[in-house]
């Protein structure tokens, strides 16, 4: 088991996918972290050196991701609600945000505007 910003990962996970699983790091931030770091595209995290996963958890902690943009994207939506915006009020009804239409299949918005998005 590799040590990596808080998480544990086993021996043969990719570094890639390892990397893709924090919140807010998506295909390209992982390649741009592997390319800068000079790490294979097939790296296993077992096979990373000591250094390599300093460096690697040094980057990380340079970035905002987990909980500080959960955290960030909750107060922006706050913000919004409470400036009396027209993206705040369609954040509290639960409705589409971006110009979508209301006519049918709302359920979608729904969904995204409830989950950690409403409160």
């Amino acid at each position: 088991m590799v040590f990596i910003l808080g998480f544990n990962f086993p021996e043969s996970r990719l570094v890639k996918s390892a990397l893709q699983s924090f919140y807010g790091i998506g295909p390209k931030h992982t390649q741009r972290l592997m390319a800068k770091l000079y790490i294979h595209d097939t790296a296993r995290v077992g096979t990373l050196a000591d250094k390599q996963v300093l460096d690697l958890t040094a980057e990380l902690s340079n970035m905002t991701i987990e909980n500080d943009l959960r955290r960030k994207l909750q107060d922006n939506i706050r913000r919004l609600r409470d400036m009396g915006a027209y993206r705040g009020r369609r954040h509290a009804m639960q409705m589409p945000v971006r110009g979508q239409r209301t006519r049918t299949q709302t359920a979608t918005a729904g969904k995204l505007n409830r989950v950690e998005r409403f409160g």
